[in-house]
Order: structure tokens, then sequence, then C-alpha cells
């Protein structure tokens, strides 16, 4: 059973078309944001102003998040906002040498100001965009989402395995080979239309044909809905930490364990590197966790280990321990990129889906990076590494604790589609749907 599920989803255009072009955006964006905040440090920077940085691109970001939800959802299977994103990717490299760099010499703020645009728009924000319609691809044509989204993270690997040693030699090279892959991924998106997606964009394009997109006032109800703002605030105070511990903190601490910082920077890279393939090969098994402990569990989990994760950084403080402590990296992500999408499908209306992603996931981290980031990289630069981050972790567990009151059940407000765990019997499935079917009709 299992081969044959595989063969077909090898012949499945759809997947091949929507793998490959994430596979190439997160082989873009890896192999210079994995470094983003050492370069940083390289330019001069200290902790507050990194912090700094990093709320400004957060401010933009979550912008232009809310902004692309929108517009995407409006698009449905079109592609246009994808091609944007790509060419921006594919210039990443000048941009950076020739505009960014010498502007952040001569006036930070100036600097993070262009760059928060130009980097939001292309990768930050980007990056949900592209998993959006990748997720929206999977329900369309018949592939699994976690599939095709974890060639993401093994491009993200292949290029993290290199990008410590690149950026020894010259942290420019990163992201110039970013601009290659960009070129890639514009090429694919540009060229590379399945038959099935031609058809489906033809059918939704018939003026007889039902609406298939959400009207504006369904999607102005988003920000109305209070279950969306429980989720909200479940996101802010957990999954903000993935960027404010993880790419604005951890690297450098990292790197002050080794007696030198291009070993550590080696070392960094190539750890990061297995953290990720390890964190591909799991895209594949969290939606089996999902399916026998059910997408609540499966939320909770993950900020769970994300308690443990950053907690355990702050008690050890060697090399050894703290590599082992970051592979838990490698579940954290899938247990909240995946069971996130899909508590939106099954307890929102699916037609809104990219909006809620970007709303009720992304949109609600960048928040928490905004009030965050700089207050926490001044605590950082006063307290150190390591009261740092038990601070963190002692706020991931309060929302943790937070989220196993108000986060719903699978079987709660089903407002999309159901979810049926692998524990459940066909007998009970089908009576779950009959009950949701009838609460829709009152």
């Amino acid at each position: 059973m299992a081969t044959s599920t595989t063969a077909k989803v090898w012949r499945n255009p759809s997947y091949l078309q929507s793998s490959t072009g994430i596979f190439l955006f997160f082989c873009s964006w890896g192999i210079w944001w994995s470094f983003f905040q050492r370069w940083l440090n390289s330019m001069g920077l200290n902790g507050a102003e990194v912090g700094t940085i990093y709320s400004i691109n957060s401010l933009a970001t979550l912008v232009l998040m809310f902004c692309y939800g929108l517009i995407q959802d409006n698009l449905g299977l079109k592609r246009r906002l994808v091609l944007v994103i790509s060419v921006i990717a594919a210039l990443v490299g000048p941009f950076v040498q020739f505009v960014y760099a010498p502007l952040m010499q001569t006036n930070m703020m100036a600097a993070a100001f262009v760059g928060s645009i130009v980097l939001s728009a292309g990768f930050m924000a980007g990056c949900s965009l592209i998993e959006a319609v990748t997720e929206r691809y999977s329900r369309r044509f018949g592939f699994e989402y976690g599939q095709s989204r974890a060639w993401g993270s093994f491009g993200y690997a292949i290029v993290a395995l290199v990008a410590g040693f690149v950026f020894n030699i010259n942290p420019m090279i990163n992201f110039w080979i970013g601009s290659a892959f960009g070129l890639g991924m514009l090429i694919v998106y540009l060229t590379w239309y399945p038959a099935e997606q031609r058809e489906a964009l033809k059918e939704a394009a018939d003026p007889d044909a039902a609406p298939s997109n959400p009207t504006l006032k369904e999607m102005a109800k988003v920000l109305k809905m209070p279950a969306l703002w429980v989720l909200i605030v479940f996101m802010l105070l957990t999954n903000t930490f993935y960027t404010v511990f993880d790419q604005q903190m951890f690297p450098t601490y990292y790197a002050s364990l080794f007696p030198s910082e291009a070993t550590g920077n080696a070392v960094y890279g190539t750890l990061n590197s297995v953290q990720v393939f390890c964190e591909s090969a799991m895209m594949g098994v969290v939606p089996i966790i999902m399916r026998k402990i059910g997408v609540r569990n499966a939320l909770l989990l993950g900020s769970t280990v994300m308690f443990l994760r950053i907690g355990l950084c702050g008690i050890f403080h060697d090399p050894v321990a703290i590599s082992i402590v970051k592979m838990f990296h490698a579940i954290e992500v899938p247990l909240f990129c995946l069971p996130a999408f899909r508590y939106f499908t099954l307890h929102f209306n699916p037609k809104l889906s990219a909006t809620l992603y970007m709303v009720g996931f992304q949109i609600a981290s960048q928040i928490g990076q905004v009030v965050f980031s700089t207050p926490l990289g001044m605590l950082h630069d006063r307290i150190g590494d390591r009261a740092t981050f038990l601070t963190i972790s002692g706020i991931v567990l309060a929302a943790t604790i937070y989220g196993f009151f108000v986060i719903k059940r699978d079987d709660e407000q089903v407002d999309g589609d159901p979810f049926i765990r692998d524990s459940k019997t066909p007998s009970l499935a089908a009576d779950e749907s009959v009950l949701s079917a009838d609460s829709e009709d009152m």
C-alpha cells in the first residue's frame, strides 16, 4: 500500500511542480537567512541593533502577509504573486551587494527600512505565501501537503550544509547563490503548468462557474472571529520565538562555544543542515502523528518541544549537549507548520485558508517579533545568553498551559473539513459527519 501511494505521488505532475518550486525557494532563502544574524554582526551591529532590524523586518512582513493572504485568496490557483516573489528572490544578490550593505554602513535605519520591504516581500512574507499556495494545490490536485513541504526543508538543509563554509570565504557569496536559486524558481513557476492546473484555471475563468473564491465580506469577517484571536495569542507567545531565538540569538551563541569564530560558523552550518534534513523527514512523519493524537494535541506537543529546546539551551553550556538539543528543532517546526494549516481548514472555511494562515499563524508570529525582538535583544545584551533563554522558555511554557485550555478540540466547531483520527472507527466517523452536518443546518 505504501509503495503504491508513493508511486502515485511521483506520477502527480502538480506534486512534482509544487515540490520543485518550494525546494528552490527554500534554497534561495536558506543559503543566506541561516547566517543573516551573523552577517549583521559582521556589519558591526550589537544585539539591540540586530533586534531593531528584526523588529522592522517583522513589521513589514506582517503588513505584507495580510495583503498577500487577501490577494491570494482572491486569485485562487493563479500564480501572479508567486512570480513576484520569484523575481525578488532572483535579485537578492544584487540588492544586498549594491544597495543594502552600502546603506547599512552609512545609515542603519534607512537600510533597515529598505531591506524590510524587499526581504520581507521576497522571503519572510513570501515564505508563507508559497506555503499557502502549495497547501491549496495539495487539496485541489490530490497530494499530501506535508510531503511537498518536506522538499522545502530538504532544500534548506542542502544549502545550510555549505552556507557556513561559504560565509567564511565571503558572506556576500551566500546572497548571490540565493539569486541563482531564485532564478531557477522563477523559471519553474513561469513555465511549468501541468495540464490539470491549466484545466482548473480554465474552469475558474468560466463566467458560469460557481464562485470558488471568498467574497470581500467573508474575508473581512476573518478578523471578527473570536476563535481566531484565541489562536493568535497562542502563536504570539510560541511561534514568535522561532525567529527571535533561532535567528536573532542562537547562531552567535553557538559559535561562541568553539575556539574560533570560523570553526563555530562551519560547525553551525553543518549542524543546521543535519537538523533541517531531519526536519524534512519529519514533514512526512508528523501527518501520521496527527492522525494518532489529533490536530490540537499536535500543536500542544510542538509548543512543549519548543519549551524544552529553548530551556535546555539555557541549562547546558557545552557544544555537544547544545547540538543534541538543537536537533529538537527537527520535530518542532513540522509540529507547528502542519497542524496549524490543518487547524484552519478544520475549524474555518477552507476557502479562506491563505488569509487565515497568514493572519492566525504567520502574522501573529510577526507581531510577536515586532513586540519582543528589540526588548529581548536589549535583555540579551544586559543579562547574557542563558538567562535570556530561560526567560523565553518560561513565556513558551505559560503559552502552552494557556493553549491547553483554549485551543479547540478536533470535534469542536467543525466549520471546515472534518479530521478523523486513526483510532476512530468508520461507523463513529460517519456518526460525527452526520452530527457536523446537523449542526450546520441548525
